[in-house]
């Protein structure tokens, strides 16, 4: 495939509308999970790694980190990526908040959906509302990506 051809099946900012739904596969948060998140964010504290720690604290379960939570919106877990191949400039902001607790063995079903669309001049601003429930359907995340992507105009 062409260049050219690429580009014509690649998403660019104009072809983006409020309400267009990312899902992003579900995934158990085992402790293998919690083992290489422990390790990447050098985070030791017992609350996420002591089971009986927990259990004291009246937890009935390992408490997940916000940001382990946080990190399963990750848009290149889903089609967003290959969709913006060639129009994607960066992640500039991201942000949320957690609402319950998630723990050891929650399986969290994240999504990203188009909640604002701000034109520039060459680029456009995409906002995404990020959401993750639990297995039991109860919203344990809820914040927002942005991503700057660039109009077609620039890529005739």
């Amino acid at each position: 495939m062409t260049n050219k051809q690429n580009k014509k099946n690649s998403k660019f900012f104009e072809d983006f509308s409020i309400g267009d739904k990312y899902l992003i596969p579900s995934r158990t948060q085992t402790s293998g999970i919690f083992s290489m998140f422990q390790a990447a964010s050098g985070d030791n504290d017992p609350i996420h790694y002591d089971i009986e720690f927990c259990k004291k604290r009246g937890h009935p379960e390992m408490l997940a980190h916000g940001l382990q939570v946080l990190i399963q919106t990750a848009a290149g877990a889903g089609s967003f990526p290959s969709e913006v191949r060639d129009s994607l400039i960066g992640l500039i902001e991201v942000s949320g908040k957690m609402l319950k607790p998630v723990y050891r063995e929650d399986t969290l079903y994240p999504e990203l959906i188009v909640s604002k669309l701000t034109s520039q001049n060459t680029t456009g601003i995409i906002e995404m509302k990020s959401l993750v429930n639990n297995q039991d359907n109860i919203l344990v995340f809820q914040g927002f990506h942005k991503y700057l992507i660039k109009k077609k105009l620039n890529n005739v």
